[in-house]
């Protein structure tokens, strides 16, 4: 499995994430995540907690998360739990935050900028273009 392990700051805020080229998807540090969202000192304690809450209730959300290897601050590589870009926004919801709509923005700026470095972002572009025109016309 090819990754790209990379991170990104959302608020001056780091947020460890990969790339998995063969399920073309990202898996984002539930943990820094948490951290964005919620300002806790203890965001690992958070999760937990929240973790545990989540598989009371029974919630999909946390029975679907995965691990992976991730550079830590001390620089070496530990498992940590991680959730794709759908999971990371199924997650948002359970935690209340002012922060939930600009990281969801930010998330959707992030697909994008894969996209257009892919070059099918172009072709979206492309595509949306052609969208407005069309509307433009059948208004008229």
């Amino acid at each position: 499995m090819a990754q790209e392990e990379a991170i990104q700051l959302f608020e001056g805020k780091q947020v460890r994430y990969v790339w998995d080229d063969e399920k073309e998807k990202y898996y984002f540090s539930i943990v820094d995540v948490i951290q964005v969202l919620t300002d806790s000192p203890r965001p690992r304690k958070y999760w937990n907690a929240l973790k545990t809450k989540l598989q009371t209730e029974g919630s999909e959300v946390s029975q679907n998360m995965g691990q992976l290897k991730l550079t830590s601050s001390d620089g070496k590589q530990r498992l940590t739990d991680v959730a794709d870009t759908e999971q990371v926004l199924r997650l948002i919801q359970s935690v209340p935050s002012k922060k939930a709509e600009p990281f969801k923005l930010w998330l959707a700026h992030l697909g994008q900028e894969r996209l257009t470095s892919s070059g099918i972002g172009h072709w979206f572009d492309l595509c949306s273009q052609n969208n407005m025109k069309n509307s433009a016309t059948v208004r008229h």
